[in-house]
């Protein structure tokens, strides 16, 4: 067997080559082995995957063994979004769910995301566990046929997005948006925000140009889900032939968003975030906390400042400001608590009264919110922020190194952090996940490394472009330097 391991975002692999049927029923008995431990009564999950090649027999496989060790288990009888899993282990009070899904990966990938009671994404101690469980020569896979389990009342099939959609529309102003006669293009990917996103914006009169629903397990032109600049340009044609206001996308599993203003520009999730959270305090009248992580954008710190909120700066991966938003009494059910909007870089959020999970479907519908209660494309109102807050440039840069230079580098780092790079003076260092490095005009740097793959993230901010680029130069002098 292949050694399991789970990264920031759950266990991927490649389609038949990790990624097997005999390695899915040894995670699933481990998992099964964990919900028990925690419930040894009337333990229940719910399973769903995304619209990669196998994830309807994946998903059978895994529930096949839930339910042989008495797990009670709903299956989702279509493609479901990771927030929509998120959703209904709460509104059902389940133990745990489980989604096969390898997210914006390209599509030879499949993964399995395991989400526990809270809703939230597995933290490092549930998943480290799951895999002990999973390498232990101890553990004995039990299998169940399905009617059989069926007949036991071990399993449900059940269809999730009715709820879902239910409680989307009472965290987002449609009749703002109806109002407003905004119109946008949308493009699914290909994934599992088809039937979610696609629905609200035809409700809300909203949807011009709807791009990307049929399923294709190689994931079109551009052969993974993934909401960037480069894959978004058919949305952005699309957009600009037929003079649409706001373009909106989702990855494989909906949790991660793209959106495309106007003029055709690329919204980076930084500036969303920050632009959500103005649109929440302004609008709403929302106060209390924003949750971000180490290397997200610090224009949302200058906006809290100018808001007079708080911000929590927490280490990279969405399950940290999840708890956040449970310790607030934030999540869903509630509506209350100090939780305003949570995000990362990446292309992540949630806010309050939702999931602790990131959501991209509802990114996208409050994305056109504010572009329809403040009547003007996301730029314009973005030039007000930076106006009020201060104006902030960032970018996120990949190097592909050897692995002796990343030996080198781990060690380096390791050794003696250094005190200035490429001349400029550090003022503080961040260890909070990776290194940051925060100079001394508040511009910063920060370096992180993969754990799976020979490559190097780093991040950069600075307060004008020019100082942007000088610092892309800088640190990839320092990373590659030996």
């Amino acid at each position: 067997m292949a050694k399991i391991k789970f990264g920031t975002s759950g266990w991927r692999a490649i389609i038949a080559d990790e990624f097997t049927f005999a390695n899915v029923r040894i995670v699933a008995q481990a998992i099964a082995d964990y919900v028990k431990s925690k419930n040894r009564r009337n333990p229940s999950v719910i399973v769903g995957g995304d619209t990669r090649f196998l994830s309807e027999k994946f998903s059978e496989a895994a529930t096949e063994v839930l339910c042989a060790n008495g797990v009670k288990t709903y299956l989702c009888n279509r493609d479901t979004p990771t927030p929509v899993i998120s959703f209904e282990i709460i509104r059902r009070k389940l133990d745990g769910g489980i989604n096969f899904t390898a997210s914006h990966n390209p599509f030879q990938y499949q993964g399995l995301k395991f989400s526990p009671a809270s809703g939230g994404p597995a933290t490092p101690e549930i998943t480290r566990a799951i895999e002990i469980a999973a390498e232990s020569p101890r553990l004995k896979v039990k299998t169940v046929d399905l009617k059989q389990a069926a007949s036991a009342k071990l399993l449900e099939t059940v269809d999730p997005s009715r709820a879902y959609l239910k409680y989307v529309r009472s965290l987002v102003d449609g009749d703002a948006i109806k109002k407003s006669k905004v119109k946008t293009a949308v493009d699914i990917l290909h994934g599992t925000a088809r039937g979610y996103l696609d629905v609200l914006l035809e409700e809300y009169g909203a949807a011009s140009a709807v791009m990307g629903l049929e399923r294709d397990v190689l994931f079109g032109a551009t052969g993974s889900p993934e909401p960037s600049k480069d894959n978004l340009k058919k949305l952005v044609e699309t957009m600009k032939a037929q003079k649409l206001n706001l373009g909106l996308a989702a990855d494989g599993d909906a949790d991660r968003f793209g959106i495309i203003d106007e003029d055709g520009t690329f919204m980076t999730p930084n500036a969303v975030i920050a632009l959500l959270l103005w649109h929440l305090v302004k609008t709403r009248g929302y106060k209390g906390l924003v949750v971000r992580s180490v290397m997200t954008t610090h224009l949302i710190d200058r906006v809290a400042a100018h808001l007079g909120v708080e911000v929590v700066e927490k280490p990279v991966g969405f399950k940290y400001i999840g708890e956040v938003m449970v310790k607030e009494n934030s999540a869903y059910p509630s509506k209350k608590g100090d939780f305003i909007i949570g995000g990362e870089e990446s292309g992540g959020l949630t806010i309050r009264g939702h999931v602790p999970e990131k959501d991209g479907i509802l990114a996208c519908l409050l994305a056109l919110e504010a572009v329809a209660v403040n009547r003007r494309p996301l730029k314009d109102t973005l030039a007000e922020i930076m106006s009020a807050a201060g104006a902030v440039y960032s970018d996120r840069l990949n190097f592909h190194l050897e692995l002796r230079q990343m030996d080198s580098l781990r060690a380096r780092l390791a050794k003696s952090p250094p005190k200035e790079i490429g001349g400029l003076t550090i003022k503080k260092t961040v260890t909070l996940d990776g290194y940051k490095f925060i100079f001394d005009d508040n511009s910063w740097m920060g370096v992180r490394l993969s754990g799976t793959e020979p490559v190097v993230r780093l991040y950069i901010e600075a307060d004008k472009e020019s100082k942007l680029r000088k610092l892309a130069d800088i640190g990839e002098d320092f990373i590659k330097a030996q």
